[in-house]
């Protein structure tokens, strides 16, 4: 593939990430798509739950396996080098796109809390979850994580640094805020359906076990630096504050 080739590739797979992170949002929220979480017939509840576990495993098989190290290092002797990012990118918004399309509605209600006061305080605090999203992956570098900047360092024939080990913004308050953002944009919601529930609950339990691995990585590639920024900087919970001595700085190779 071409230099321009790769570039382009690169674009398109961006391009269809942002186009399904912004159904993700609708699908969650239920709103302005046109199949959310809790739309569709409704049919053997034992099954639904079996078809949307096995769709949700295969996103975090897929998600965890491609963002090793091991993976990537094999994994580049079949595609270029330039285009692993973006390959990976392409083939999450992949399953993730038919997640959402052949997710099966459980509309049974665990709480319902629309039309009050304190489900406009949910569904407000849901968006500032997705909001925190948006704004960790620019913390980082949102072009890197997603495969842009590497197509395009490839097209002018630059060669890209090592990965840097700093803190910005949300990162000093907890080591993840991407990740704490999903989780208070799946959690907060007006109205938790036994579907919303159980979609919420499984990406929660990937989430962490991610973290886990994610960390040991980073632990491997930047060693006491990381440690030490383990030790001062809480991993989700921006309640408890870090210690006031300097943290060092972390890493922009969040998976």
């Amino acid at each position: 593939m071409s230099r321009f080739g790769i570039a382009i590739y690169g674009l398109l797979a961006y391009l269809v990430f942002f186009a399904t992170f912004l159904y993700l949002i609708g699908f969650v929220e239920g709103t302005a798509v046109p199949k959310a979480m809790n739309d569709g017939e409704v049919g053997n509840q034992a099954l639904s739950l079996f078809i949307n576990f096995g769709l949700l495993a295969l996103f975090g098989i897929q998600h965890s396996i491609m963002a090793r190290p091991w993976f990537k290092k094999r994994w580049v002797k079949i595609i270029p080098k330039a285009a692993e990012r973006s390959t990976f990118v392409l083939i999450a918004s992949a399953i993730l796109i038919l997640t959402m399309w052949a997710w099966q509605p459980l509309t049974h209600e665990v709480w319902n809390y629309s039309d009050t006061f304190a489900g406009t305080i949910l569904s407000s605090v849901s968006l500032l979850g997705w909001l925190l999203v948006l704004a960790a992956t620019f913390n980082i570098d949102h072009f890197h994580l997603f495969g842009l900047k590497q197509v395009a360092y490839h097209l002018v024939n630059r060669r890209m640094g090592a990965p840097t080990f700093m803190v910005r913004g949300l990162y000093h308050l907890v080591r993840h805020p991407l990740m704490l953002g999903f989780l208070v944009a799946f959690w907060a919601t007006p109205t938790m359906t036994v579907g919303h529930f159980e979609f919420a609950l499984i990406m929660t339990g990937y989430i962490m076990i991610a973290l886990h691995y994610e960390e040991r990585d980073l632990v491997n590639e930047f060693g006491s630096n990381y440690i030490g920024y383990q030790e001062t900087t809480p991993r989700l919970n921006p309640i408890r504050l870090p210690s006031s001595s300097p943290a060092p700085e972390p890493s922009n190779t969040l998976q």
